[in-house]
C-alpha cells in the first residue's frame, strides 16, 4: 500500500525558474470524486498515461495507488471526465535534500502557481524556499480534485496570491 504525504503552498515569485531541473506537461481529470477518495486520469508529455486512485481525509497523507494505461485509453477517460480538464506545466525543483514539484497552471486555472513538495513521513520538516507563500496544504479548494471538480461552484473564492 502507497501512502501519499504532502504539503502545498501558493508560489509567489519566479525565483524558483532557475532550479528546475524537468519539466512535464500535465492534463489530468477525474473520473470519480468523493470527499475521502477520487480516481484520476492523467496524461503526461502526451506519451505516457496513468490512472491513480486516492482514498483518506487527512491533509498531509493519503493512500495512493497508480497505475500505467494506455494513452488512448486515458484520452477516452478523459473524454467523460467530470468537471474540466486541468492543464498545467509540472517543474521538479530540488532544494534542501527534497524536489519540490511546481505546478503552472493553464487553461482555466491560467495564473495558479502550486508547490507541493512529498515527504517521507508527517514528521519531515523541509526547509522552505524564498519563493513559497501561503501554506494551502488541507485547503480543499487547492487540490487538483477541487479544481477540477468544483471550478463552476467556487472559482471566484479562489486565490492566486500566495
Amino acid at each position: 500500500m502507497a501512502k501519499e504525504i504532502e504539503r502545498k503552498f501558493l508560489v509567489h515569485s519566479d525565483a524558483w525558474r532557475s532550479g528546475a531541473e524537468t519539466k512535464s506537461l500535465l492534463k489530468q481529470g477525474y473520473i470519480a470524486s468523493m470527499d475521502d477518495r477520487s480516481v484520476r486520469v492523467r496524461v503526461l508529455d502526451n506519451a505516457k498515461a496513468r490512472l491513480t486512485v486516492k482514498i483518506g481525509r487527512s491533509a498531509m497523507t493519503r493512500e495512493e495507488f497508480e497505475y500505467d494505461i494506455p494513452v488512448a485509453d486515458a484520452e477516452q477517460l478523459l473524454d467523460d471526465a467530470i468537471g474540466i480538464i486541468i492543464e498545467k506545466t509540472r517543474y521538479r525543483v530540488p532544494h534542501g535534500g527534497f524536489v519540490w514539484e511546481v505546478d503552472v497552471f493553464a487553461g482555466q486555472h491560467r495564473g495558479l502557481v502550486i508547490a507541493e513538495v512529498e515527504m517521507r513521513s508527517e514528521s519531515d520538516n523541509p526547509a522552505l524556499p524564498s519563493w513559497i507563500g501561503r501554506e494551502v496544504t488541507g485547503d480543499f479548494r487547492y487540490s487538483n480534485q477541487a479544481l477540477a471538480t468544483e471550478y463552476e461552484h467556487d472559482r471566484h473564492a479562489l486565490s492566486h496570491t500566495a
